[in-house]
């Protein structure tokens, strides 16, 4: 599924993935996010689709439920993220149990544990998605 932001004015994220298999959970974080200044959030219900998604063009951040229908490792997707080239998208996990997540993939971006506020997440995803672009542009 795929919604685009009508007023271009507020864009300060291009394309946002949101890995989630809660249809639910993915309108209401798909609507914080296209608030928030996204100007295209793809819904990916599966590690099948991210990849299909990924394979269609880059994204500036990720929104990973590690524990999805079709896989129970979603953070795998997490470490993959990091070798798509010099400039990997911001990552942002959010699971019902972040105790699963290994440390060391937990580093990798914040972690909010569901039920979470969609706008607390969506804020913390252009937040770190914009600190990262700087970075990028100064480094």
């Amino acid at each position: 599924m795929r919604r685009e932001k009508s007023d271009k004015s507020n864009r300060r994220l291009e394309r946002v993935l949101l890995v989630e298999d809660d249809p639910i959970v993915a309108l209401a974080t798909e609507g914080a996010l296209l608030d928030a200044g996204a100007a295209e959030v793809v819904i990916c219900p599966s590690i099948a689709e991210t990849m299909a998604a990924l394979e269609q063009g880059a994204a500036e951040a990720i929104v990973l439920d590690v524990h999805l229908a079709d896989r129970d490792d979603g953070w795998a997707l997490a470490e993959l993220v990091e070798l798509l080239g010099p400039r990997p998208p911001y990552i942002v996990f959010a699971t019902g149990a972040p105790q699963d997540i290994p440390p060391e993939v937990a580093e990798m971006g914040p972690v909010f544990a569901k039920p979470y506020d969609p706008r607390e997440l969506a804020e913390a995803v252009v937040a770190g998605a914009r600190r990262g672009l700087i970075a990028r542009l100064l480094g």
